[in-house]
């Protein structure tokens, strides 16, 4: 039995039923999007590269699809901004990367714990992180069998009691992958646990310093060792706030999007936010006063109102811990989110604006005009961190690259 439609997914067009139909293709920003200033993140790398001096490298770190911002318009940003080399958190996140034709350093952050992993990340010239012996080895024999080197990086906790080795087992492990013909040691690194705290305060007695001090014995009981490696310890508070973390790399991610580890930190560094989020609005209504308002009725209107209904919810990435809390700026004029958010919609009261049209754009997030909407003003209200409402918008907001 035929079946009675086919696509073409290359094509524009599809047949169903015997009859040719036109696809037209979608505009991305036919409801709701990420918007992205490629400029304005290489503006940060290369403001951020300046800071730290030409004797340091950096690295950007583009997990998580770029914080949100999408891995390979990051990536190729921060480099021509003046990155060194790029961090990821898993393997797939690198072959991504050489996939887009990056041919610079790419360090997986998160540990790799089996053999097809370690030789798909060989394979791809990618450098896993180790945090202990039997990777090592696993690495080693990858590389044995192929008749090259496989590039490393060690891993130390100081103090985050996450991935890493015990400061007291650095040298021993050291020694046995020195053993290890096929290994290649170009790094040791490890990651501070609350130097965002830490930020502009003195990091003298702070727990920030206490890491500093263990990392530095490691390096020290290492002795010559130690300077034929890559050190680095510095994430973007880190690098903010001590040039003493900087060593010999700086693994920078929230300040390479233009955001702040510390909300109230001063700084004179000229850093700017890439990424807006924007909707349309797909409705506007009249309504009348004491009308309920979306899930539950947890709004209901104070007086005679008009409301616009925007395509986006928690299935985007917007918390609905945020409902009934949040405004969007249109055109420069704040207006108030009502009612529970839901997965695909939500409302806000347009009463105070009552020019707005379907079709206009709401900003979520972002600037529009004199106002400016963070991701820090979604944490005041939710209870949340900057970074996680950045990697939350979802991959069904397309990103937009302006």
């Amino acid at each position: 039995m035929q079946s009675m439609s086919k696509i073409n997914r290359s094509d524009t067009s599809f047949t169903f039923g015997g009859t040719t139909n036109t696809v037209l293709r979608c505009d991305p920003r036919s409801r709701a999007w990420v918007e992205v200033d490629s400029k304005v993140i290489e503006n940060n790398s290369r403001v951020l590269k300046n800071f730290i001096g030409k004797d340091c490298l950096l690295m950007a770190v583009v997990k998580a699809d770029g914080y949100g911002h999408g891995a390979e318009t990051v990536a190729k940003a921060a480099l021509i901004g003046g990155a060194d080399s790029l961090g990821v958190a898993t393997l797939e996140e690198g072959i991504q990367l050489r996939n887009a034709g990056l041919k610079c350093q790419i360090l997986i952050l998160g540990n790799l714990i089996n053999a097809e992993e370690l030789y798909s990340s060989f394979c791809w010239d990618l450098i896993p992180t180790i945090s202990g012996i039997r990777e090592a080895i696993i690495c080693n024999n990858i590389a044995e069998n192929n008749n090259k080197k496989f590039l490393i990086h060690l891993k130390v906790d100081t103090g985050m009691t996450r991935l890493g080795c015990d400061c007291k087992e650095v040298q021993e492990l050291i020694s046995k992958i020195d053993f290890l013909e096929n290994l290649s040691l170009k790094g040791i690194y490890s990651h501070l646990a609350i130097a965002d705290k830490d930020l502009g305060s003195n990091t003298q007695g702070s727990f920030t310093q206490i890491q500093l001090n263990r990392f530095e014995k490691v390096l020290k009981d290492l002795g010559e060792r130690n300077t034929l490696l890559c050190r680095h310890l510095a994430n973007s508070a880190g690098t903010l706030s001590d040039k003493r973390l900087h060593f010999d790399m700086v693994r920078v991610g929230l300040s390479l999007y233009g955001y702040f580890p510390l909300n109230d930190f001063e700084s004179n560094l000229n850093l700017h936010p890439a990424l807006k989020v924007k909707a349309r609005v797909t409705l506007v209504r009249d309504v009348e006063k004491g009308t309920g308002v979306g899930y539950g009725h947890c709004f209901k209107t104070q007086r005679k109102s008009k409301l616009a209904v925007a395509a986006i919810g928690y299935a985007d990435g917007v918390s609905r811990t945020l409902s009934g809390k949040i405004f969007a700026s249109i055109d420069g004029v704040l207006v108030p989110q009502v009612g529970a958010i839901a997965m695909d919609q939500m409302v806000f009261d347009i009463t105070d604006k009552p020019d707005i049209k379907t079709g206009q754009v709401l900003t979520l997030l972002g600037t529009d005009g004199e106002v400016c909407i963070s991701p820090q003003n979604w944490c005041d209200l939710s209870g949340s961190i900057p970074w996680e409402v950045l990697c939350s918008f979802r991959n069904r907001l397309p990103r937009v690259v302006t």
